[in-house]
């Protein structure tokens, strides 16, 4: 079963929505996500923020973090996923900003931010592959989805302790 399949049988089942924010990954993640038949009941959108100013305006990513830390940083993918979550008002949201080609003085081509916000906080991961840009945008949406597999069960199990607890 594909990633994309257990993501979404989670976030039925426990009566959660879903939203992203891409600028690498350009869409990906949400095409991904959107092959799963009844997509509709917890996908809620994406902003694909291609452009800083998208970033920042739409999102809200604040332009001093950009400026200190880079538009490709554990940061700024953090604050993108936020500022999607609270645009859709979804439970999680995943959000990715790297370099599909090309490099910069900070990472190699085919590095990748995700950030996973949700109801207990936002996770970042860095993520490196080497395969040109087409495949490097494919892995960096597959990684992302695990990532966002692994926060939401992670917040299941956590949620359902809690609540067994009480």
């Amino acid at each position: 079963m594909r990633t994309e399949e257990k993501i979404g049988i989670i976030l039925k089942r426990e009566a959660l929505t879903l939203s992203a924010a891409e600028s690498c990954t350009g869409g990906m993640i949400s095409h991904l996500i959107t092959t799963v038949s009844g997509s509709s009941a917890y996908y809620l959108g994406s902003v694909t923020s291609y452009a800083i100013s998208v970033k920042e305006k739409v999102l809200g990513v604040p332009s001093r973090v950009i400026k200190e830390k880079g538009v490709v940083s554990a940061e700024v993918a953090a604050a993108m996923a936020e500022g999607v979550r609270r645009l859709t008002g979804s439970t999680f949201a995943v959000a990715t900003t790297g370099l599909a080609e090309g490099g910069d003085e900070h990472y190699p081509e085919g590095s990748v931010w995700i950030g996973v916000s949700g109801p207990h906080g936002t996770n970042t991961l860095l993520y490196q592959c080497h395969g040109g840009r087409k495949a490097n945008i494919r892995r960096f949406a597959t990684a992302a989805l695990h990532f966002l597999l692994d926060c939401i069960d992670g917040y299941i199990i956590r949620y359902k302790s809690t609540e067994e607890t009480k």
